[in-house]
C-alpha cells in the first residue's frame, strides 16, 4: 500500500515548512550523491555515514549529538528517499496546518530525534552500536503518529498492488494502525533489510503522545480544546433560507438519508469554526449555497440540483457577528469556515 494524498483540505495556506523540510532531504541527497560519486565510491560513503550518520554508541554517550538532527535529511538510495518524502507529503501538510509553520518544525525535529534514541537502544543492546542510521522515517513515523490523532476519520487515496493496481480510499484510523501493525511484526521477527524499525516504533509512539498531549493541555487551559472536533449528525430540514425558496426535495434521484451524509468534524479555533464532513450526494461546490443563521447557531448547506438541505449547530458563544468566510467542496468532503 502507497499513500498519494489525502482528503483533509488545509485552512491556513501553504505549508511552507513541510515543502522545504522536502527540498531540504532532496538537496542532501543530490550532495551525497555527487560526494560519493552516486554511492559508488565506498569509502566516501563510510566517511560521509561515520560523520554525520547517528551512532548509537556515540550518540548515546554524550558525543557527535549534531548527527542526531543531520542524519534524518540522509537516505541510502533513491527508493529510500522518495518512500519517506511521499509519505511526509501526503501527511504532513496538515500538521502544519494544524500547529503553525514555527512549532511543526520544532515538533517534527524532536520526534526524529527522539526516533534516534530509541533506535539507539535498541541497537546497542543487540550489538550494533556502531552502525551509522540514516534516514527520515523517525521523525515521519511521528508525523503518522499525530495525524491518527488529529485526522483519524482522513480518506488515505492509495495505490494497492497485487495481482493488479488499483487505487482505494482508506480511512486514517484503518490505515495507520496497519502501517504501526505492520513496523510491530518486522520488528518482532527480524526482518532488517537495513530498515530501523524500532525508529519508526519510536517516533510514532512520540508523535501519538505529543499530539494527545497538544489536546489535553488546550483543554485545560481553555475548559475545552482549542481544536475541540464535535461530532453531530446533519439532519435534512424544512428550513428556508432568506434569499431563495425551497421546496420540498422534488424532482430529487438521492437519499436525504443519514447513510448519505457522515458525522462532521467542528474545529473550533480561537477566531473561527471549521465545519468539515461527507456528504456522498455533493461533487461540485458549484452545486452547494450556504448560509450562517446567528440567532439559532445553525449552518444550513443546500445541494441546489436536489433541495437536499443540511443543518449543523456550531458550537460556541458569541457567534453573533460570525458568518461564513469561505467553502469548498471535493469528492464529496465538504468545508465551512465561519469568521
Amino acid at each position: 500500500m502507497f499513500p498519494i494524498h489525502d482528503d483533509t483540505p488545509r485552512m491556513n495556506g501553504r505549508p511552507y515548512v513541510n515543502y522545504g523540510l522536502i527540498g531540504l532531504n532532496i538537496l542532501v541527497f543530490i550532495y551525497e550523491v555527487i560526494l560519493t560519486s552516486n554511492f559508488a565510491n565506498r569509502l566516501a560513503v563510510i566517511e560521509l555515514y561515520s560523520n554525520y550518520g547517528s551512532i548509537p554508541n556515540l550518540v548515546l554517550s554524550g558525543e557527535n549529538l549534531g548527527s542526531l538532527f543531520s542524519s534524518m535529511f540522509m537516505h541510502g538510495s533513491i527508493a529510500h528517499l522518495l518512500g519517506n518524502m511521499f509519505f511526509l507529503y501526503v501527511f504532513g501538510d496538515n500538521l502544519e496546518d494544524r500547529f503553525g509553520h514555527f512549532r511543526y518544525l520544532i515538533l517534527y525535529l524532536f520526534w526524529g530525534v527522539l526516533a534516534s534514541f530509541a533506535h539507539g537502544i535498541y541497537a546497542i543492546s543487540t550489538g550494533d552500536g556502531n552502525i551509522p542510521a540514516i534516514g527520515a522515517s523517525g521523525a515521519i513515523s511521528g508525523v503518522l503518529g499525530a495525524y491518527l490523532i488529529f485526522f483519524p476519520h482522513a480518506k488515505i487515496h492509495t495505490i494497492i498492488f497485487a495481482f493488479f493496481i488499483t487505487t482505494v480510499r482508506i480511512p486514517a484510523i484503518a490505515y495507520i494502525p496497519f502501517w504501526f501493525i505492520m513496523q510491530l511484526v518486522f520488528a518482532i521477527i527480524g526482518q532488517s533489510g537495513g530498515v530501523a524499525y524500532l525508529a519508526h516504533i519510536g517516533g510514532f509512539m512520540i508523535g501519538l503522545l505529543s499530539a494527545y498531549l497538544w489536546k489535553l493541555i488546550h483543554n485545560i487551559q481553555s475548559g475545552t480544546s482549542l481544536y475541540q472536533r464535535h461530532n453531530y449528525r446533519p439532519k435534512p430540514s424544512s428550513h428556508n433560507f432568506n434569499t431563495i425558496s425551497t421546496r420540498k426535495y422534488s424532482n430529487s434521484n438521492h437519499e436525504s438519508s443519514n447513510e448519505n451524509i457522515s458525522h462532521p468534524e467542528v474545529i473550533v479555533g480561537e477566531n473561527f469554526v471549521d465545519i468539515i464532513f461527507e456528504a456522498k450526494y455533493i461533487s461540485d461546490v458549484g452545486q452547494i449555497e450556504v448560509e450562517f443563521n446567528k440567532t439559532t447557531k445553525t449552518l444550513y448547506i443546500r445541494d441546489t440540483n436536489s433541495n437536499i438541505i443540511t443543518s449543523v449547530i456550531v458550537p460556541g458563544e458569541n457567534l453573533k457577528k460570525y458568518m461564513v468566510s469561505n467553502f469548498s467542496a471535493k469528492n464529496g468532503i465538504i468545508k465551512i469556515r465561519i469568521i
